[in-house]
């Protein structure tokens, strides 16, 4: 994974042959779709918040805003590293540790795609909302599901992985179409009724199921690592929170489920994505809230230990960010105040995160230190 860097590139032996062109994106990998992904979250999430107050509509549009100019940025650099600097391009879909990044182009694709909607619309209107959000989600899902088939056939064929290497950035290209199941719903009231509402709802279905899945094989290994060989190395410690990325998200999309199928599918079956979303989505947040307390207690331990900032902190802020709409959902549906106390009080330690990583970045990257050639 690239997590911290040396202060000058001058070093790296591959510059002679790519010469000067484009130098600041030749250590530009996948991971940074992190930090857009980050940021599109605080606009999902505040948005639908049960305790709002006064402009909160209004600065989460700013922050949608925000992650679009910072999606199109980096699209643009990224083609940019593809175009120029192909050897590196390659090297990163061979290194274990960098590849499963690219299920974050996925995400940040569809967490941008899904503000459109939520908060987008209210500067662009919904038609062109509607429009954006169709290309975003279309590129989102097919590179989700892409990813979530070749990252682990790289693994199987070209990677060599030790058993104590298991990390949770394995989780990033699998959970990719669990966010497509979440935000696809969405796009459920601008489609045709009948078969394309329901070919729709039941596409996001398997998704969420397709996820799901492979999310449980990985788990277990994560965790057999975690107990086995002991805590992550300190730069890595943050990715701990990816975890609840596809706890959060998978209780957030049967939640949208339930929220949607009135209409579109028959009865008794819109009643049944009600009480699946309430009898998945309880226990689901009850083991995401263990899991979050596990990993905040070993990011202290860290800390404590010297752990600086690097990328892997916006591992901080996204998966957080599922949980607090998981929790909007669970309150919606169950009429429980607990459930919006914790939304609250979740969106509270999400902004205070992408505040600090978004500083730290943009901090690394005016003194060069984040776009230099990896340790």
């Amino acid at each position: 994974m690239v997590t911290t860097a040396h202060p000058a590139a001058a070093a790296d032996p591959a510059l002679p042959a790519v010469g000067t062109r484009l130098l600041a994106v030749r250590h530009l990998g996948p991971n940074w779709y992190a930090a857009v992904m980050g940021t599109a979250i605080v606009a999902n999430a505040g948005a639908t918040l049960p305790y709002g107050f006064t402009g909160l509509r209004t600065g989460c549009a700013v922050v949608w805003a925000c992650s679009l100019v910072m999606l199109a940025v980096l699209l643009t650099a990224r083609a940019a590293h593809w175009i120029h600097h192909r050897d590196q391009a390659r090297a990163h879909l061979l290194d274990p540790a960098m590849a499963p990044f690219y299920g974050c182009l996925s995400m940040a694709l569809l967490a941008v795609g899904g503000g459109t909607l939520i908060v987008g619309k209210d500067w662009i209107g919904t038609e062109a909302a509607v429009a954006l959000d169709t290309v975003l989600y279309s590129a989102g899902t097919a590179i989700g599901l892409a990813a979530a088939v070749a990252i682990p056939y790289l693994m199987v064929v070209r990677h060599r992985i030790a058993a104590d290497q298991a990390s949770p950035v394995w989780l990033l290209p699998v959970v990719a179409p669990m966010v497509s199941a979440a935000v696809g719903p969405l796009l459920i009231p601008h489609l045709p009724a009948g078969q394309a509402q329901q070919t729709m709802l039941y596409a996001c279905f398997a998704m969420f199921g397709l996820s799901l899945l492979a999310t449980l094989v990985m788990l277990p290994v994560i965790f057999a690592r975690l107990v086995t060989a002991g805590p992550l190395p300190l730069a890595l410690t943050p990715t701990l929170f990816l975890v609840l990325g596809p706890l959060g998200q998978s209780t957030t999309a049967t939640n949208k489920f339930a929220d949607f199928a009135p209409g579109v599918v028959h009865a008794p079956l819109d009643r049944g994505f009600l009480v699946f979303a309430v009898l998945f989505g309880v226990p689901v947040m009850g083991f995401a809230l263990m899991w979050l307390a596990l990993a905040a207690a070993l990011v202290v331990r860290a800390r404590r230990r010297g752990m600086g900032f690097a990328m892997t902190w916006w591992a901080f802020t996204f998966p957080v960010g599922t949980c607090v709409t998981g929790a909007e959902g669970l309150g919606n549906h169950t009429g429980l105040a607990v459930f919006d106390w914790l939304a609250t009080g979740l969106f509270a330690l999400l902004v205070t995160a992408v505040a600090v990583a978004l500083t730290q970045t943009l901090r690394g990257v005016v003194s060069g230190r984040l776009l230099a050639a990896p340790r």
